[in-house]
């Protein structure tokens, strides 16, 4: 596929700028840093151990309370859940321990299913939730996404040119999307305008690729791997918003571009 091929499918894409719903309490004013939220991988971790922190103790606290009625259904039931809850955290921080053996040690302890694409999404969701609570979701959220794709990079996976597909949002610069058609046309895989997520998702069942690079906004990734990654292998490039959400955003093409040859095998 040539550049001017991704180019002349980009001709008939609405141009309907609004923002999405994920940026609904923007007030116009420009975002911190530029709208570059960068942030080391142990912000993530240390607000997913927060997380499970919550996560355990809102379970002992329900135990706690419920315990003297749930006795009079049965007298051990209160004794076993406190052991189902006691067996879940020890699994859940040995498992929390594996994922950290995988990332800093570089050492794939466990198969994808069960790492990023299994359970670390839901604990990437979940920690999302709680760093809102901090005023920290995006540095978190970028975070996550570099850990994500930390761990999917090193399985080395290779498709076929035709087997890979790029989604792009509406909102790059002009400088940003013709390096991204540029790159479309040199490796010869398929780049679309991901307008909205229902248009990502239905472009993603119709061509049925079988990797997926995706550009978007930290809020509007987290979304896009809890829907796709668990069932399709994804590598989520985040962007810069020097100029507020949905309007003229920057990413890094060297890393596109590597993901992209990494992935076709050129």
């Amino acid at each position: 596929m040539s550049a001017d091929a991704p180019r002349a499918q980009l001709i008939h894409l609405e141009t309907d700028r609004r923002l999405g719903h994920e940026w609904d309490e923007w007030d116009g004013r420009p975002l911190p840093g530029n709208g570059d939220f960068s942030a080391p991988p142990g912000l993530f971790f240390r607000f997913a151990a927060l997380t499970i922190g919550i996560g355990m103790a809102v379970g002992a606290a329900l135990i706690f309370l419920l315990g003297p009625r749930l006795g009079t259904l049965w007298p051990m039931l209160p004794r076993t859940l406190w052991l189902a809850l006691g067996a879940a955290a020890a699994a859940t921080w040995a498992w929390f321990g594996t994922l950290l053996l995988s990332f800093y040690g570089g050492v794939l302890a466990l198969p994808e299913g069960w790492l990023e694409r299994g359970p670390y999404l839901h604990l990437m969701s979940l920690t999302s939730y709680v760093s809102r609570a901090f005023g920290r979701r995006d540095w978190v959220e970028h975070a996550a996404i570099d850990v994500y794709n930390t761990l999917a990079e090193r399985r080395r996976r290779t498709v076929g040119k035709g087997e890979l597909l790029v989604l792009i949002p509406r909102c790059l610069s002009k400088r940003a999307l013709d390096g991204v058609l540029a790159i479309a046309g040199r490796y010869e895989v398929p780049v679309f305008v991901a307008t909205r997520g229902q248009l990502a998702r239905r472009v993603i069942r119709e061509r049925r690729p079988r990797a997926v690079v995706a550009v978007a906004c930290e809020r509007d990734m987290m979304t896009g791997l809890r829907d796709v990654a668990g069932r399709l292998p994804v590598l989520g490039l985040t962007m810069r918003l020097p100029n507020g959400p949905c309007r003229d955003a920057m990413l890094d093409l060297d890393v596109m571009e590597a993901w992209v040859k990494g992935l076709v095998g050129a």
